[in-house]
């Protein structure tokens, strides 16, 4: 580091992407994007925007806001734009923790959350996975705490019922609860509708997972009126022109698509299923997934052995070295022929072990 840095970030980890490694071709599954490219009427609708750069994009996203609203059944004032889901996890971070305000989210999730809790000052708590790796509502009731829940979670997959999050929202009426919806499309049930009822509920979706966005930077954020207010404040005091022309255009063409975003999807949960019970027939353990990834360990081979052996034979997977979870690979779900060679492979590398 420089002399200069502040010595507030000296002890900073800062957060690891999925590798985009340029070196060669490979199947790539480790970072959760769709294998499936916009629709037509994105491209189109992008490509547009294109020749009118050289104007600010408007701050407001007045027609991607009343898109989604139309879209969930909510208002306008209800939805906020940003630039990525993550986005709107900082804008949160600044806008509602502080010393008297802790956050608490899971062990084991999307790692993005202590990193912004200690990016901005906030404490935290980690709550443990159950002996199963999934989140128990129970932990989260009546707690002091701020929450953050991914669900489905990341990177195991593992869903909450509605129902049940609903008893966190009831148990906690003076705490912020956020439910992460990043991989809600492929399984799972939003809880949106929920704003209507509850003033301390925020949901986040994001355009890069069901909406094949990734490389675009779109999320938003659902919640009652006087949070977005909050939410926009920091904004505005941050970033105002936060989503730009081509991806606030991009962003209402696939809200206008979505019915060939739910028909990826579904094609995404067939194959997801097919290949977790080629791999549980390969003797792997995978976790119940409502996500567009496979969480999975087996016992005739280390996860990071296995991933750094794929990655030698030209397939990425995901690897964490989190002692709870290193035995685990996290599997992006690809086409049905990228599973085939990603499946072939690994039944390669345990027939080379003798297994």
């Amino acid at each position: 580091m420089s002399r200069f840095l502040s010595a507030k970030y000296a002890h900073l980890t800062p957060y690891t992407p999925g590798e985009q490694p340029r070196d060669q071709q490979y199947v790539k599954l480790n970072t959760n994007e769709s294998p499936f490219p916009p629709s037509p009427g994105v491209q189109e609708a992008a490509a547009r925007e294109a020749a009118r750069l050289n104007l600010y994009s408007d701050p407001e996203c007045t027609a991607l806001k009343a898109a989604a609203a139309e879209l969930y059944g909510v208002l306008p004032e209800n939805v906020l734009p940003v630039n990525g889901s993550d986005e709107i996890l900082y804008f949160a971070f600044l806008a509602f923790g502080d010393e008297q305000n802790p956050f608490a989210f899971a062990d084991v999730s999307y790692g993005f959350y202590p990193i912004y809790a200690a990016f901005c000052g906030v404490p935290m708590r980690e709550i443990p996975l159950d002996k199963d790796l999934a989140i128990d509502h129970r932990d989260y009731l009546g707690i002091r705490e701020h929450i953050l829940i991914a669900n489905p979670n990341a990177p195991t997959g593992t869903c909450l019922p509605v129902d049940e999050i609903e008893a966190i929202l009831r148990a906690n009426p003076d705490r912020l609860v956020i439910i992460d919806e990043a991989y809600i499309d492929f399984g799972g049930v939003s809880c949106v509708p929920l704003i209507r009822r509850y003033d301390n509920l925020l949901v986040i979706q994001t355009f890069s997972k069901s909406r094949s966005l990734a490389g675009a930077r779109l999320g938003f954020g659902v919640g009652c009126e006087a949070l977005i207010r909050d939410l926009n404040t920091v904004k505005y005091s941050i970033n105002p022109y936060n989503v730009n022309r081509m991806t606030q255009a991009a962003g209402v063409a696939a809200i206008r698509d979505n019915a060939y975003y739910e028909n990826n999807a579904r094609r995404i949960i067939r194959v997801r299923e097919e290949t977790a019970a080629r791999l549980k027939a390969l003797g792997f353990t995978v976790l119940p997934s409502k996500a567009n990834f496979l969480f999975a360990a087996s016992d005739k081979i280390g996860g990071e052995e296995l991933y750094r052996t794929l990655k030698s034979r030209g397939v990425l997977v995901r690897h964490f070295g989190k002692e709870r979870i290193r035995n685990f690979c996290r599997i992006t779900i690809g086409t049905t022929e990228q599973m085939d060679i990603l499946l072939d492979n690994i039944k390669a590398i345990l027939d080379a072990k003798g297994c």
